[in-house]
């Protein structure tokens, strides 16, 4: 099987055309990962995927991730829906900055994502290069951040006080589980050494992050503050847009990504799978 690779010409991401994802054999699957690692982002379009097809296509870059407060679907543990019907108008869900699940003690390796329905506008998905942003970064600011530890939480969001919390649910179509679990906490250093790639890359922003281990809060707001604009600056984004019956697969370890509203009025469903961590992989 033959594929072709078209590189986004933003500051990552490339559409991948000439391959079935249901029919996928060794050689494909391998060129598959390697634009993975390359690009960071792939879009698939034109793929009629069951629930089972893509399940099985996550299965082939790594084992299930834990997903702690989404529901799944009925008889897939596994998928979430993403949902947002056309009338509803709680607050855009994921619309901050973030690396999916880095407050886990082992945070997924990538993220898919199967449209199901896309409105006619808006939806976009942003992502930024957090390889690219560090590569690119002032010397002082690197300075300052070098062996720096961030404390991760999901308390802003899946508390039950948080975003998505107990006073959300009622407004809400898309199934988020609240829990008192989201209070707990993770330390991951900001640079990080890619384990596929061996490039260093920044990790996670404050979507998640709530602190600096060992840093006075004082202290540590106006450096994070710095970091998150740097991260976040045009030049390492890549904007994606939607087409129906489209899979999208990220490196959940060196980009960040959020998403955008703009399609008020529409329905907009896509089904969500998560790439565990993979301890077995390793830089060559």
């Amino acid at each position: 099987m033959t594929i072709d690779i078209t590189p986004s010409g933003q500051a990552c991401g490339a559409t991948v055309r000439g391959v079935d994802l249901r029919a996928l054999d060794g050689s494909t699957t391998a060129a598959i990962r390697s634009a993975w690692l390359d690009h960071k982002v792939l879009a698939f379009p034109d793929q009629d995927l069951t629930d089972d097809d893509l399940e099985a296509f996550t299965l082939r870059f790594g084992p299930f991730g834990d997903d702690p407060f989404f529901a799944p679907i009925d008889d897939h543990p596994h998928i979430a829906a993403i949902r947002r019907t056309a009338d509803e108008t709680s607050s855009l869900f994921a619309e901050n900055w973030h690396a999916d699940w880095s407050f886990q003690e082992y945070p997924p390796d990538g993220t898919c994502l199967y449209s199901k329905i896309v409105p006619p506008v808006g939806g976009d998905t942003l992502y930024t290069n957090q390889q690219a942003a560090l590569d690119a970064m002032p010397a002082d600011l690197r300075d300052r951040i070098e062996g720096l530890v961030a404390i991760h939480s999901a308390r802003g969001g899946y508390a039950p006080d948080g975003t998505y919390g107990d006073d959300d649910a009622a407004g809400r179509s898309m199934q988020i589980r609240p829990s008192e679990d989201a209070y707990a906490t993770q330390l991951h250093p900001l640079i990080r050494t890619h384990p596929e790639t061996g490039a260093e890359t920044l990790y996670s922003t404050i979507g998640y992050i709530i602190g600096i281990d060992g840093m006075d809060d004082d202290e540590a707001r106006p450096l994070l503050g710095e970091l998150y604009g740097w991260q976040i600056r045009d030049e390492f984004q890549y904007r994606h847009r939607w087409e129906p019956n489209m899979l999208v697969m990220w490196d959940n370890r060196c980009v960040l990504h959020r998403a955008t509203g703009g399609y008020e009025g529409h329905e907009r469903l896509l089904h969500r799978t998560t790439i565990g961590y993979n301890a077995d992989v390793r830089a060559a």
